[in-house]
């Protein structure tokens, strides 16, 4: 914690804070909430706050599609309540005078948790992995893009002003990511600031591209911090006249940005994935974990990657995997081992892009290899070389309608996460969809206006 509430409350008394953003994470994984005098805050707003029920059923744009059963015009879109999680209280260093807590959503009348809201999905699994005497420990990469204009002058030209603030591919370079320090160097410090352990930043393998690492945590944590931390790039970089996007794929021609998840399951502060002696330091629970992992790639694949535009990020020799395959310390493959023979050996899934909502992607990676453990799976041997050209490995879906059919009939996550989550953001998928399939893209006008 950052910040406690006597803390908040010496803060208010002061004048140094006078606001609190008390706020919720959104289907797409967006932080969405209310902004309170710090006073009312401390008087009641920290006990509760109510919302509309809309805020997870809707799209990217805010409309409110038909077809959930959360939620209607026909049910009147009533209230959510919207409870301060005490714990998550940090200071908003950007903002002026400002604080931040995170919260939860809760049926209006009952309190109990909203089953579909992304926090909750992710809670439900790590209580499954508790039951099991298992803390799963979690960390993600964040990638990005830096743009040398502003969010409004980027919208006003149409989106074709997009011009890398560093004109080079600056991967590691200490040189050329100088020069993007005036939007990181206050993101590095801001999150520190807010209590998120920030390992570093570097420059990603593209023109433009970034990347920022944190520290892991237990799985809930680990997600809040993505997310907030994807909220501070945006913030800071549209404060110095600058647009960041998590957009996975802006250009045809460029690499796109993937969130890589690092996970383990830990007992007792102690990696159970680690065996001192077994092949490459992995555990038979680690073994039947990352088995999990790989059958139900599949599966969870929408939760992964959520858009149409998820989807052209998925191309060979780009460093974003197409094959659900794991190896050791293998960039091709889905899931790459890490820390082979050492404590810290763990998984990482590679497959996820930047636009993914961390708690649905870690939910969904954590109901994989739980069921793996629980159904004893066998882990193959790994893979070597070039995953990309492999006919023998299985590939990941790679269209949104394929993912969506799988995830819709996923045995296994309508085990995990109930009939009436997997429904819901199969809906959300859906929308999406029938939204591509309305429009009419500058490729088909260029490609046929005269020629067809």
């Amino acid at each position: 914690m950052a910040m406690s509430f006597d803390t908040l409350t010496s803060l208010v008394v002061s004048g140094e804070i006078d606001t609190v953003l008390v706020c919720a994470v959104d289907m797409q994984g967006r932080l969405v909430g209310k902004r309170f005098h710090a006073a009312n805050f401390l008087e009641s707003g920290h006990e509760e706050t109510h919302c509309c029920n809309y805020l997870l059923a809707t799209d990217l744009e805010m409309a409110t599609p038909d077809g959930y059963a959360a939620t209607s015009w026909a049910a009147g879109y009533g209230d959510y309540t919207l409870k301060p999680d005490l714990t998550t209280l940090c200071p908003v260093p950007w903002l002026e005078g400002t604080a931040l807590v995170l919260g939860d959503f809760l049926d209006h009348h009952s309190h109990a948790p909203v089953p579909h809201s992304p926090r909750q999905i992710l809670k439900a699994q790590v209580a499954r992995a508790a039951a099991m005497g298992l803390v799963p420990m979690m960390a993600t990469e964040l990638e990005f893009f830096l743009f040398e204009r502003s969010y409004d002058e980027i919208r006003a030209s149409g989106f074709r002003a997009l011009d890398p603030l560093v004109k080079y591919n600056q991967d590691y370079s200490i040189q050329f990511s100088t020069r993007d320090e005036q939007v990181l160097r206050p993101v590095r410090n801001a999150l520190v600031a807010m209590g998120i352990p920030v390992e570093n930043t570097k420059g990603e393998a593209e023109i433009g591209q970034e990347e920022l690492n944190i520290r892991y945590g237990d799985a809930v944590t680990a997600c809040d911090r993505h997310t907030l931390a994807k909220h501070a790039v945006k913030e800071i970089a549209a404060q110095k006249g600058h647009a960041a996007t998590f957009l996975p794929k802006w250009n045809a021609r460029r690499v796109g940005s993937a969130a890589h998840i690092h996970q383990s399951l830990f007992r007792d502060g102690e990696n159970v994935f680690h065996e001192a002696g077994a092949p490459h330091g992995m555990s038979q629970t680690m073994r039947h974990y990352v088995a999990g992992l790989l059958k139900y790639a599949p599966d969870c694949m929408l939760l992964m990657a959520p858009y149409i535009n998820s989807y052209k990020r998925f191309v060979p020799g780009t460093f974003a995997p197409t094959k659900a395959a794991w190896s050791i310390d293998n960039r091709t493959a889905g899931f790459r081992l890490v820390g082979e023979d050492t404590k810290g050996v763990r998984i990482e899934c590679r497959i996820p892009g930047s636009d993914m909502n961390p708690y649905l992607a870690c939910a969904g990676q954590l109901a994989a290899g739980l069921a793996g453990i629980e159904e004893g799976l066998e882990l193959s041997d790994p893979v070597r070389g070039d995953v990309y050209g492999m006919t023998d490995v299985a590939d990941v879906p790679h269209t949104l309608a394929r993912a969506t059919e799988a995830f819709r009939t996923s045995a296994m996550l309508r085990a995990a996460f109930g009939d009436a989550v997997v429904d819901h953001y199969t809906r959300a998928a859906e929308v999406e969809q029938e939204d591509f399939d309305r429009a009419v893209t500058d490729y088909e006008i260029a490609r046929g206006f005269e020629r067809a």
